[in-house]
């Protein structure tokens, strides 16, 4: 399992100070922190984008040399777009898929063009629900789904995933609070990062917390 010590600060990660993939992503956390028009979305904000990022760079120390620095470029700037200028409402996730990859083509990098196809594809498989089950799509796809799902078992998932969701979704939290088990049952990670990192008994412990969080407040 990869620890927080492991995988470093959001700055440890932005400025590449271990030497893991090409380059560096401090042009996009600045134009994402000054740009981006979700960044205090209820749940869909800038914790969420780098959230994701920090587990799929915990993917990329995990899985090792299986990936070139260039593959794992790609797909931490994916994570970092997958949810740009997100709605923050309910709706059809499709719009905000268009909008993230909006973005993406508006302010890539010269040095990141070439690869803006596979950039894009990362993004587009995050639509939820999805097309394409997750075994049939490539391993830094899987990567990207398992670490956009995984905040729900994050330490403070009540706040940020009940309260969050609540908001944007125009539900009260415990309508919210009340899906939790069911959904935190309903994850099937597909890639064995993701297994290792949150397993079976991490996720019947959220199950189990969400059930005691209802029989508290009912």
């Amino acid at each position: 399992m990869q620890t927080s010590e492991a995988c470093g600060s959001i700055p440890d990660i932005i400025k590449n100070r271990s030497g893991l993939y090409e380059g560096n992503l401090v042009y996009y956390i600045r134009l994402i922190f000054y740009h981006a028009q979700n960044l205090d979305n209820p749940y869909h904000n800038f914790r969420h984008l780098y959230h994701v990022m920090w587990l799929c760079y915990s993917a990329c120390l995990f899985y090792g040399k299986y990936f070139s620095a260039r593959k794992m470029r790609n797909l931490l700037i994916a994570a970092m777009f997958h949810d740009f200028d997100h709605t923050g409402v309910a709706g059809p996730d499709s719009v905000n898929i268009e909008r993230a990859v909006a973005a993406l083509r508006k302010y890539i990098l010269p040095e990141d063009w070439d690869h803006l196809a596979e950039i894009e594809n990362l993004i587009q498989l995050t639509q939820f629900p999805y097309e394409i089950p997750s075994d049939k799509v490539n391993l830094p796809a899987r990567i990207l789904r398992d670490a956009d799902v995984s905040q729900a078992l994050n330490p403070a998932w009540v706040q940020h995933v009940v309260f969050g969701l609540a908001k944007e979704w125009g539900k009260k939290p415990i309508e919210v609070l009340r899906t939790q088990g069911a959904f935190h049952n309903s994850i099937e990670f597909a890639t064995n990062w993701a297994k290792e990192m949150f397993p079976p008994e991490v996720v019947a412990a959220k199950v189990a917390e969400a059930a005691e969080y209802v029989e508290l407040l009912a």
